[in-house]
């Protein structure tokens, strides 16, 4: 087998959890960029940028000790920072991802290059405290790019105004850059309260699932994102796998030639169906 075509669909199964990074998201149609050139994004609060590809560690990691499946990781992970890219996605609730992952980077010694983001949300403030700690522990660092608040959407307002002034507090120690909320179930149902907490805190970011399979988001909380300068992290870009299982089995008869992407064959054998 290529080594190199073996990596590349390594890099396209890795990056399923993660396409999008460092909005406002709009712009994304709106590049003049060469098609082979990546293209980068400014967080709105900082103007640092940012790739708009990153990698996800969900399930991915699970790979034990296996020197094997490890190398290939390692060569997956070269590939995206050498390809100018950098942010990498993990949380305490992706099993052993945290920790593997940081085994990977210190062996590639690596960490330097990578924006860095993890998540939590057990309950309470301690407990909030005590995962994160766990969480550097195992990602073998000291700092994070980026301290995320993990399925915000249906918890106690109570208890979101707690872990965000844990974020807050740890942001002003210098542990994490930035800080945010996700949300990834029933993202439609979510949507009004992450509205609101987009209106009312500050935040640096805001993790959502964002597809041609799955778009609520696009009725309104992409442009509150935008006017409130809140940058965007896409997550499940393939939806869990279903936009190939929709497509599987299926040949697109014209214009294959003209596609730059696996990403562009998917999206048109969906519009084909």
């Amino acid at each position: 087998m290529n080594c190199i075509n073996h990596d590349r669909r390594m890099l396209l199964k890795l990056g399923t959890s993660l396409a999008a990074t460092a909005l406002p998201l709009p712009a994304l149609s709106q590049s003049n960029a060469p098609a082979n050139q990546l293209l980068m994004r400014a967080i709105p609060r900082t103007g640092e940028k940012l790739s708009v590809v990153g990698l996800g560690t969900q399930f991915v990691l699970d790979i034990g000790n296996d020197l094997d499946k490890r190398a290939i990781r390692i060569n997956v992970i070269r590939t995206l920072l050498d390809g100018g890219a950098s942010v990498i996605d993990t949380a305490p609730s992706y099993g052993p991802a945290e920790a593997t992952l940081g085994s990977l980077l210190e062996e590639m010694k690596a960490r330097d290059r990578v924006f860095l983001s993890t998540k939590f949300r057990a309950p309470g403030r301690d407990g909030a405290i005590a995962e994160t700690r766990e969480s550097l522990k195992k990602l073998r660092t000291d700092k994070l790019q980026l301290l995320l608040r993990h399925n915000i959407g249906f918890v106690s307002r109570a208890e979101a105004s707690e872990h965000l002034a844990v974020v807050r507090d740890w942001k002003a120690q210098g542990i994490c850059r930035y800080i945010g909320v996700t949300h990834s179930q029933d993202q439609d149902k979510a949507n009004d309260r992450l509205i609101e907490m987009l209106k009312t805190e500050k935040l640096d970011f805001i993790q959502i699932n964002y597809s041609i399979a799955e778009r609520s988001v696009e009725e309104k909380l992409l442009a509150v994102a935008a006017d409130t300068g809140t940058a965007v992290m896409c997550n499940l870009p393939f939806a869990r796998g279903a936009l190939f299982r929709a497509v599987q089995g299926k040949r697109s008869e014209e214009h294959t030639s003209e596609l730059q992407s696996h990403s562009d064959l998917v999206c048109r054998l969906l519009l084909e169906k």
